[in-house]
C-alpha cells in the first residue's frame, strides 16, 4: 500500500501529538506519568509510525524532500508545540478549577478562535492592501453569490459543535492523552479501513504495526480497569 503525502503528514503529527501532550505536561506542569504510560505510548505512537513509514512511495519521498521541506517541518513541529501546551493547559484548568465543565472551555477556545479569525479575516484585509492570507470579505460576497450554500455552512457547523462537545467530554473526564490518543487511532483506524476497502493488501509489516497499536490500546484499557477497580475495593 502506497500512503499518500497527507497520509503521511497525518500520521505524522497525529502520532508526535501523543508525545507532545506527555513533553508538555511533564516539562510546563511537572505531570508525572508512569511507565506502563509510557509504554503503552510508544506502542501505539510506535506502531503508527512504523505503518506509515514501511510502505510510504517514492512520490511521497520527493515531495517531503522539496526544498520547503525546512518551512513545512518547522510549521509541523510548531504545530505540535502549541497542540502539547493546550491540551496540557487544559488538564491543568480542570485539576486546578475541578467545577470547570467541558462547555466552559469550549466557549473560552471558540470564542478566541473567533477573535483570531476574525482579525485576520477582516481587520487585517482593511490594514494590508495585499494581504495574501484568508480574506473574510471575499467569503462574504461569496455566499451572497451562491445563497445555497447556507444549507452546508449550517450542517458543517452544527456537525463541528456536535463533535466538540464529545472532544471536550473527554478531555473533562479522561484528560488530553486519552483524547489524543482516540483520535490517533480514529485516523489510524480510518487509513487501515481506506487501504483495504480501496483493494490494497497490508504487508505482514504492517498487519504487525496494527497488532502493535491495539496491544498498547489494550494494555492501556487494562491498566486503566485495574486502577479503578483498586480505588473501588480500598473505598
Amino acid at each position: 500500500m502506497l500512503l499518500s503525502l497527507d497520509s503521511f503528514v497525518l500520521v505524522f503529527l497525529t502520532v508526535d501529538s501523543l508525545c507532545t501532550v506527555m513533553l508538555m505536561g511533564t516539562l510546563l506542569y511537572g505531570v508525572k506519568y508512569t511507565l506502563p504510560e509510557y509504554f503503552c505510548t510508544f506502542l501505539v505512537a510506535g506502531g503508527v509510525s512504523s505503518f506509515a513509514l514501511l510502505k510510504t512511495s517514492s512520490k511521497t519521498i520527493k515531495k517531503l524532500a522539496n526544498p520547503n521541506a525546512p518551512l513545512g517541518y518547522g510549521l509541523c513541529f510548531l504545530n505540535l508545540a502549541f497542540d502539547g501546551y493546550t491540551n496540557s493547559t487544559q488538564d491543568l484548568i480542570k485539576s486546578r478549577y475541578p467545577k470547570t465543565n467541558p462547555w466552559d472551555i469550549m466557549l473560552g477556545m471558540n470564542l478566541w478562535g473567533t477573535i483570531y479569525n476574525t482579525v485576520i479575516m477582516f481587520v487585517a484585509p482593511l490594514l494590508f492592501s495585499n494581504w495574501p492570507y484568508a480574506n473574510g470579505f471575499e467569503a462574504v460576497s461569496f455566499c451572497r453569490e451562491n445563497p445555497e450554500v447556507a444549507w452546508d455552512i449550517l450542517m458543517f457547523c452544527l456537525c463541528g459543535a456536535v463533535g466538540q462537545n464529545f472532544i471536550f467530554l473527554t478531555i473533562s473526564r479522561f484528560g488530553s492523552l486519552t483524547n489524543t490518543t482516540i483520535t490517533t487511532t480514529r485516523k489510524f483506524m480510518s487509513i487501515v479501513i481506506s487501504s483495504v476497502i480501496s483493494g490494497n493488501p497490508l504487508s505482514m509489516e504492517q498487519w504487525g504495526s496494527v497488532v502493535m497499536v491495539f496491544s498498547g490500546l489494550s494494555l492501556q484499557i487494562y491498566l486503566k480497569w485495574k486502577r479503578k477497580k483498586g480505588r473501588d475495593h480500598k473505598e
